[in-house]
């Protein structure tokens, strides 16, 4: 072997080592920033924990123990949405069946503080599917359906209640648009069957008062009849009487739909089932 080969391969016996020292010390730095995560993080400082475990993915990009562990910090800090990036992740590329079950269930407990019941279903499912003997994650799934049932139950009601509303205001409605004609049929029949005759006797009996006392004045046939309109309700108006049964009405119906809400509220919350590691 000539000089110049073995030159070659002392330099790169020298540069494989100096990387292989640099991903050591690299290595070193991202478990030192992970475990000083851990230690925030058992203090319940998640806001420095976070930024210790970003801080070991930057200097070990892809540790699956910092991004779980990053995760969880999202979650205890009700940031569903970001933490649920990050057990994706890990659900679709992580070695580990373990790690991959743990991450399918952390999405259903994330997918559960926002309130989507379908979707936390599914994830416990894909969990299980891993690691059918987890009991915690069957408890969830348990839990999960319940309050996605009555979740559904609530709008079913909400959605009949609303139609049944609609339905007792056309009604409504419709009677006041009923009676309103009805009012005005009696009118007009009540004007046809006037006696024509009883004008002219008025006029007769008016003409004597006239003449036994001079100082009276005839009344105005006009002014009786806006007297007799002040009397009539009119039409399209509501009395008081009728404004106030209709509030009563309207108030003892948001009752009855307030009651059934309040009887369908499940009480507890998801149990904290965060997996650390």
């Amino acid at each position: 072997m000539n000089r110049s080969i073995k030159f070659f391969l002392f330099i790169l016996f020298i540069a494989n080592n100096s990387f292989a020292q640099d991903i050591e010390k690299q290595a070193r730095i991202a478990n030192n920033q992970l475990r000083e995560g851990n230690e925030l993080y058992q203090k319940a400082n998640y806001a420095d924990a976070e930024v210790s475990y970003k801080k070991s993915m930057a200097t070990h990009p892809g540790n699956p123990k910092a991004i779980y562990n990053l995760a969880n910090a999202m979650m205890l800090q009700k940031r569903y949405k970001e933490a649920i990036t990050q057990y994706d992740y890990l659900a679709k590329n992580a070695k580990s069946n373990s790690l991959k079950a743990q991450s399918h269930h952390n999405i259903g407990n994330a997918q559960m503080g926002l309130n989507d019941y379908q979707k936390a279903v599914d994830s416990y499912k894909n969990s299980l599917r891993i690691n059918p003997k987890d009991e915690e994650t069957r408890y969830n799934l348990a839990l999960a359906q319940e309050l996605l049932k009555n979740q559904q139950d609530q709008n079913k009601d909400n959605k009949d209640d609303k139609n049944k509303d609609n339905k007792d205001q056309d009604k409504k409605d419709d009677k006041e648009k009923n009676d309103d004609k009805k009012d005005d049929k009696k009118g007009d029949d009540k004007d046809n069957k006037d006696d024509p005759n009883k004008d002219k006797e008025d006029d007769k009996d008016g003409d004597k008062d006239k003449e036994d006392k001079p100082d009276d004045k005839k009344k105005d046939p006009k002014e009786n009849d806006q007297q007799d309109q002040k009397q009539q309700p009119q039409p399209g108006k509501l009395s008081p009487q009728q404004v106030k049964q209709l509030l009563e009405a309207m108030q003892n119906e948001e009752k009855k739909t307030q009651d059934k809400v309040n009887a369908k509220k499940v009480k507890g919350q998801p149990v904290k089932t965060e997996k650390d590691w």
